[in-house]
């Protein structure tokens, strides 16, 4: 006898409205498909087996970028190929852009998602950690009502998040830049394109008039269950020119922040050391855009 094969369902709501209600009357697994870059692999490799799939593509609100308060306000369906070639998106916010075009080939880029990125829950995704230092906001709708989770927040661990069944994120939203404000994010892989992250260091960082940093945000990926804000590697630069000792502090706070395990991508003593490295490049870059 073959294997039994499950039922799938598939629909493509017109409104956000529309979304929710299949999403709560579905007693079943629901997986949301933005850009499938994700989820088809993993129905594909057996991983999952949802029973309804919901297209989130022709929802107007979830599709576009628009300026918010000084802001950004990006949909949940927005693809990260249309974040890299928004005319305004990159100047304002270099280093999210950094982990965007990290984010596998550019035809995956062309589909894949920065909402999906994060609620694949992966601790290596790439758009992740510079939306963190960011201070990105991800605002979410379910059937009991909107409410919003600062990114920072919504990752719990490999895979989990922190949407109650029936939410999905409908848009992201990223506060006004202050003045001589720069961020960058790099990380580490085996090969130099289209791998998963050994380390990622995003960082934030502003600077006053004087070149004194007055204030720095610092998050790693790859090194624990989910990508981590390290609050002393930021402490450590703000009253600083970023001068050597800065940099070295930098670097001994984002190593000792590390909790990583070994896999076949590197050990966790190689892990923590390229984290303290990596950080203080990022911070380099971070500090000649907010300069420029």
């Amino acid at each position: 006898m073959g294997e039994a094969m499950y039922e799938l369902r598939y629909e493509e709501p017109a409104t956000l409205d529309a979304a929710i209600g299949l999403i709560t009357a579905e007693a079943g697994d629901v997986r949301i498909l933005s850009g499938g870059t994700d989820v088809l692999v993993q129905m594909h490799c057996d991983m999952i087996e949802p029973a309804l799939l919901v297209n989130i593509k022709n929802i107007g609100e979830m599709r576009s970028i628009e300026k918010d308060r000084g802001g950004y306000r990006i949909g949940a369906a927005v693809t990260g190929m249309e974040l890299v070639n928004h005319p305004d998106f990159g100047n304002d916010w270099p280093g999210i852009l950094d982990g965007v075009r990290l984010i596998g080939s550019i035809q995956v880029k062309g589909r894949a998602t920065v909402a999906g990125n994060l609620c694949n829950a992966s601790p290596a995704a790439d758009s992740v950690p510079p939306l963190m230092t960011a201070g990105a906001i991800a605002h979410v709708v379910g059937p009991n009502g909107a409410r919003d989770i600062p990114v920072t927040a919504f990752t719990t661990g490999p895979g989990q998040t922190a949407l109650e069944k029936g939410e999905i994120v409908v848009s992201f939203s990223l506060p006004e830049r202050a003045p001589r404000s720069g961020d960058a994010y790099l990380r580490f892989t085996p090969r130099t394109e289209m791998d998963i992250a050994v380390v990622g260091v995003a960082i934030n960082l502003t600077l006053d008039d004087g070149g004194t940093c007055t204030d720095a945000l610092v998050a790693l990926g790859a090194v624990a269950e989910k990508a981590l804000m390290v609050d002393a590697a930021g402490a450590a630069l703000v009253g600083t020119k970023l001068d050597d000792t800065a940099m070295q502090n930098l670097a001994a706070a984002a190593s000792a922040a590390c909790r990583p395990i070994d896999d076949k991508r590197g050990t966790k003593e190689y892990r923590i050391k390229v984290a303290g490295v990596l950080a203080r490049r990022a911070a380099a870059i971070a500090a000649t855009r907010a300069g420029a």
